[in-house]
């Protein structure tokens, strides 16, 4: 299994390196996985696009320095702190049309088992009202209520597939305030107290233990070869 660490000097070189890891996939039939801090952004899903609000949305985010770009899936708006972390797994696959329930069970018990390493009880579910809210995603309990800290989506391509997300490790009030405006702009009913995080539910706080814990938990007892993403990647 092939690990790749670190990221690209600006979010189009980043988002190119991990577009050239499915394409490394695909070709070699070799595993892989990417657990990183991408670059501060809001990424729009193309739900969003098609939204009247869409182009206020995209400057809100900007207006709080948050570069606005779009990802060619589904979803709703996801923004990325800097600090938050993204994972991505990526297996080759011969059938496009099996697998995926499989994939996304194998995800969610690394998701947890990493978080449990981290001291933090998470299940898997989310509060009504969430971020990006989806069928795939964990939360725990915080401040007596439930709050997201994890959602995970799933792309499959012809000869390769990507489990990817994103975990919240101590920036749920920056990704509460920045979403709040967006998703007020893009129609879509948000609570903003529904936000969580790794620390918030008593785990740590700093983004590189979380990235270990989860990269350790993505990997297994797989025999790993590490490269490093250089800043200067395009």
């Amino acid at each position: 299994m092939r690990v790749y660490r670190g990221r690209a000097d600006t979010i189009a070189d980043d988002r190119a390196v991990s577009g050239r890891v499915v394409e490394r996939v695909a070709a070699s039939r070799e595993p892989a996985v990417r657990v990183w801090q991408p670059h501060r952004q809001v990424a729009f899903g193309r739900r969003d696009t098609r939204a009247d609000g869409y182009d206020r949305a995209r400057e809100s985010a900007r207006e709080r320095g948050f570069p606005p770009v779009e990802r060619d899936v589904g979803g709703r708006a996801v923004a990325y702190t800097g600090s938050t972390v993204a994972f991505a797994r990526v297996l080759p696959i011969d059938d496009p049309r099996s697998g995926l329930g499989d994939r996304y069970d194998a995800a969610i018990a690394a998701l947890l088992d990493a978080l449990a390493e981290l001291a933090v009880d998470a299940t898997e579910g989310e509060p009504p009202d969430a971020f990006c809210p989806g069928t795939h995603s964990l939360q725990a309990t915080a401040g007596g209520r439930a709050r997201k800290l994890a959602g995970l989506a799933q792309r499959v391509h012809d000869d390769a597939a990507v489990v990817a997300g994103v975990v919240l490790v101590a920036d749920h009030g920056a990704v509460a305030e920045v979403l709040e405006p967006v998703y007020d702009a893009l129609g879509v009913v948000f609570d903003p107290g529904t936000v969580g995080s790794v620390a918030l539910a008593g785990g740590s706080d700093d983004p590189a233990v979380v990235a270990a814990a989860i990269e350790d938990a993505l990997v297994g007892d797989r025999e790993a070869t590490v490269e490093t993403v250089e800043p200067d990647a395009a």
